[in-house]
Formats: structure tokens, C-alpha cells, sequence
């Protein structure tokens, strides 16, 4: 059972080492299609052993991947992006899933680090080297579509999932973002793809979150509701066997997800409250409502529903216990309850899982001295100081300095 790895690039000198190093122990054979570097992306991907092929960019990354596909020689296929690396604690589950023969598709969680909603995503990425597999959409290209349509002629094919995260991604990051200017590039490809497809669930989705992302709010609005209303009125026989209902639902949670954000930046928390709510109730895989849960838990917590905060950050903690915004979230609607012994773990927590987190820190720093252990206190109060200066939040060190010198605490 052989794998190929299948990417396309431009201009990755920087993390497309990592990328391929993450899987040159358990792909076959690298087919990196590169679309018109300036930098060493080519020599590096020659260096790892890769095939490198050549393509003339078009503003579609459907056209790109499915150039890139015809290279591949392999079983199986595994797509990354050069801001990707495979885990390699899942290797052992993928090899076993590809053993399997009714899978002809293998969902993927995806762990967004540094993002700043939506600490998780499910992408289609590891699919057998089937003729009739294809990308489609210009921007998130997918093969979903295609397997779609292949599991009506074949029925004996099947979709898997994986447990546990399979890919790392940095490309949300916001230095990255504007580092490569993903905005732009996504922004001129989805409006082509939407152009020709105004009612497209999946494209209302995708582009109006990127509006609410920039700032363009009842642009990003007026997309997702035309989405929503396309997306819960599609029961149809023509939406079922194009999409298959697992699809239908994880669109549709997006869509509530990123309506409630966009409510919640409007200033208007019932709808927000209402979209988030309904998005936790769709049936997907529990992982992928982190992000809706922490933004309840943000907006009760706002509203004074402290209760009902702690609630939904002890939710997103079940579903993943290594959240360590949710343990500082937490850690804040505690100390709000005067719960200030249990606030101190959550924070505590928090920067066992993240030591670069600043705002941890300074609110133990907060809670520490509340109780009365000033040393404990000083410690964390310095030591957010520090990481505010190293993360370039200058304002913020010198007022936290300036608060600790008025009263007392330093010289």
C-alpha cells in the first residue's frame, strides 16, 4: 500500500522544510507542484526527493490541485499545504486506516495553531488514487464533492474519520496572514466561484466568514444568512447526494458559528447567543464546536451569566482538555465567582499548556494577590511583564509596571 504526498506551492522556502520532513519517514513518493516560486521552494522540495512539475497559476486552487494530482502514482494521497506538518503521534492510525477496504476517503482534523477562533477544522486530505477524484471550489478546494458522486455509482465505498489531530497548521496565524496575503488571494477566488454560484452554502459560508474576519460586517452577515436559509431549506434529493448530510451540517455549523461572531462584533448579543447555541446543537464531531463553546462561554460571561459561562468552558475543556484559552477563560469567570483558590489552577493550567501567555500570567499575578501571596503574585506579575515586552505589547508592560510601582509592590 503505497502514499504520495500532493502539494502545491509558491514561495514556502521558509516552512516547507518542516512540511516535508514531517513525512519523509511515511510517504512513498512527494509530487509538489510549484506555481510560479521566486525563492529556493523548488531546490528545497528537489532536496527532500521530491518530484517538482511546474504550473502557470490561474486564481484556482481546484485547477492547481487537480494538475498536481495527475502525477501522483500512488494508493493513496495525502494533500498538504507547505504551512502544514503531519503529526506524527497519527501515523500509525492512518496506516491502519489504509489497510481498510471500504474507505475511500479519510477525514482529517486539522489543529489551527495561533488562530484566533476556530481552534479545529475536519478536511478531506488522505483519499485513495481514484480516476475520478477531483478538486473543486477555487479557494478550500475539496474532493468531497467528487466522492459524493463516486459513492452513488459504489456504493461500497465509505468516508472515514480519524480521532486526534493529523495536521498542524500555521497558515492562520496573522503574521502569516499578512506575511503572504491570504485575505487577497482568498477574497479574488471565492468571488469568482460566486459570481456563477450566488447560492452556494459552502462559498457564502467561506467568503462572509472572511468578511466578518475583516472587518466587513454586514457584507459577511448578508452572505451568511443567504447561506444559512440555502443550507437548512436544501432537504432535497439534489442537496443530500451532492453533499451527503455529514457535509450539510458541518456548513451549516459554520454558518451559525460565524454568524454569532459577526452578532457578537455588531453588538448584538441575542442573535449571537441564538447562532452559537444552534451551532452547538448540530450533530458533527464534538471537537469541532470548541470554538463555538468558548464564544458562548465569552458571551454569558459578558452578559453576567456567570454560571452559565462556567458551563460552556467546562464543556469545551471535556471535548478538549488541553485548551489553554478554555482554562483561562475559566480561570476569569472564577475569579468574577470569588472562586479565587480554583482560578489560580485554571491559570496555572493555562500556562502549562501555552508558557507564553501573558494574559495568564498577569490575572494569576491578580488572583495570587487577592489571597495574599504577594511573592506568588510579584513573580507572575513580572514574569507577564516580560512577555508583554517579548511579544511587542509595550503599552501594556508599562502599565502593568506603572500599577505595580503606585502601589507599592515595586520600585
Amino acid at each position: 500500500m503505497s502514499i504520495s504526498l500532493c502539494m502545491i506551492v509558491k514561495n514556502e522556502e521558509t516552512t516547507l522544510p518542516k512540511c516535508l520532513n514531517s513525512v519523509k519517514d511515511f510517504v512513498d513518493e512527494m509530487v509538489v507542484l510549484d506555481t510560479g516560486s521566486s525563492d529556493r521552494t523548488p531546490e528545497i522540495a528537489q532536496q527532500f526527493g521530491a518530484e517538482v512539475h511546474h504550473f502557470q497559476w490561474t486564481n484556482n486552487f481546484s485547477t492547481a490541485r487537480n494538475a498536481a494530482l495527475k502525477y501522483v502514482t500512488g494508493d493513496w494521497v495525502l494533500v498538504l499545504d507547505a504551512d502544514e506538518i503531519l503529526n506524527p503521534s497519527i501515523v500509525p492510525q492512518l496506516q491502519d486506516a489504509m489497510q481498510s477496504d471500504e474507505y475511500i476517503l479519510i477525514n482529517l482534523i486539522r489543529q489551527e495553531i495561533g488562530a484566533v477562533q476556530s481552534p479545529y477544522s475536519l478536511v478531506s486530505r488522505l483519499f485513495r488514487n481514484h480516476p475520478e477524484i477531483r478538486f473543486e471550489r477555487p479557494y478550500h478546494a475539496l474532493v468531497d464533492d467528487s466522492v459524493a458522486t463516486i459513492i452513488q455509482k459504489e456504493p461500497h465505498w465509505q468516508v472515514g474519520y480519524l480521532q486526534g489531530v493529523a495536521i498542524l497548521h500555521t497558515g492562520y496565524q496573522k503574521r502569516a496572514i499578512a506575511q503572504n496575503n491570504k485575505y487577497i488571494k482568498a477574497q479574488a477566488a471565492m468571488l469568482e466561484f460566486l459570481a456563477t454560484h450566488p447560492n452556494d452554502p459552502y462559498v457564502c459560508s467561506k467568503l462572509g466568514a472572511l468578511y466578518v474576519e475583516t472587518g466587513k460586517l454586514s457584507q459577511g452577515v448578508e452572505l451568511l444568512l443567504r447561506g444559512l436559509k440555502q443550507a437548512s431549506g436544501r432537504s432535497s434529493q439534489d442537496w443530500v447526494t451532492a453533499n451527503q448530510s455529514a457535509e450539510n451540517y458541518e456548513i451549516l455549523y459554520e454558518l451559525h458559528y460565524h454568524l454569532g461572531i459577526a452578532y457578537n462584533h455588531l453588538k448584538q448579543p441575542q442573535p449571537a447567543l441564538e447562532h452559537y447555541q444552534a451551532a452547538i446543537k448540530l450533530p458533527i464531531y464534538p471537537m469541532l464546536k470548541l470554538g463555538a463553546y468558548n464564544n458562548l462561554g465569552n458571551l454569558l460571561k459578558d452578559a453576567g451569566d456567570l454560571n452559565n459561562a462556567k458551563k460552556a468552558y467546562e464543556t469545551a475543556l471535556k471535548i478538549d482538555p488541553d485548551f489553554a484559552t478554555g482554562y483561562y477563560n475559566l480561570g476569569m469567570t472564577l475569579k468574577a465567582l470569588n472562586l479565587f483558590t480554583d482560578a489560580i489552577a485554571c491559570y496555572q493550567k493555562a500556562i502549562k499548556l501555552n508558557p507564553y501567555y501573558a494574559e495568564a500570567y498577569q490575572n494569576l499575578g491578580v488572583v495570587q494577590l487577592k489571597v495574599g501571596n504577594l511573592q506568588a503574585s510579584l513573580t507572575a506579575f513580572k514574569n507577564a511583564i516580560l512577555l508583554h515586552e517579548q511579544q511587542q505589547n509595550i503599552a501594556e508592560a508599562k502599565r502593568l509596571h506603572q500599577g505595580l510601582y503606585e502601589m507599592g509592590l515595586i520600585k
